[in-house]
């Protein structure tokens, strides 16, 4: 239930991705953000609502309201989105996998949503690896409006997969972006059908 009340509110931080071009008031800081932000794309009209696009969808006028805070809610939707992918493998994966230790075994753990009660000592040690990567990019979010930083931009990229060309570039970001809210949706979904049904993937009655 937790999993599933964090997934929704990751769904209502991801609602900066879209802003009304009606608001008069913050124009200039909107279409900075249309123009340089990806994911504001969306289909037309809105099913089951009288707005007629859904392009720079902002239901709850966020980017309106506090249009200096946009990066952040970038910053924390890209988060969310990250963490919920790598969530979706992690909760499947050790469906048909796990890793040696009798701890970790089938026997032992029988269903991957009982990990969390059965394995307390990994959880102190996966809440540790996270608080220390928080912690590790502290100083980035710190200073956000201090320099020509892109929200969820860290410089790590090992594999030097970063395209050169600037609309590959957007291409990869719109992907990350679609997946991850796609990862959001999902994570909530399959820990919500785990907890109802009791089975294991793809949680079916």
């Amino acid at each position: 239930m937790t999993k599933f009340v964090l997934t929704a509110a990751a769904l209502v931080a991801s609602a900066n991705a879209f802003a009304p071009a009606s608001q008069s008031r913050t124009s200039t800081s909107l279409n900075e953000f249309v123009r340089g932000y990806v994911g504001g794309e969306g289909p037309e009209p809105i099913p089951f609502s009288s707005q007629q696009t859904s392009v720079n969808w902002d239901p709850f006028d966020l980017a309106g309201r506090a249009p200096e805070w946009v990066p952040w809610f970038r910053e924390a939707e890209l988060k969310h989105c990250r963490a919920a992918m790598l969530a979706t493998v992690g909760f499947v994966v050790p469906e048909f996998i796990r890793v040696p230790g009798e701890q970790f075994s089938f026997e032992a753990v029988p269903k991957v949503l009982d990990a969390h009660d059965a394995l307390p000592q990994s959880m102190i040690q996966i809440f540790a690896w996270i608080s220390f990567l928080e912690a590790c990019s502290f100083p980035a979010l710190a200073n956000m409006d201090g320099f020509d930083r892109a929200p969820g931009d860290f410089g790590f990229d090992p594999l030097g997969l970063k395209p050169a060309d600037p609309q590959r570039y957007k291409d990869y970001q719109l992907s990350e972006l679609k997946n991850g809210r796609l990862a959001m949706i999902a994570i909530g979904g399959m820990v919500a059908g785990a907890s109802v049904t009791g089975h294991g993937f793809p949680y079916l009655p």
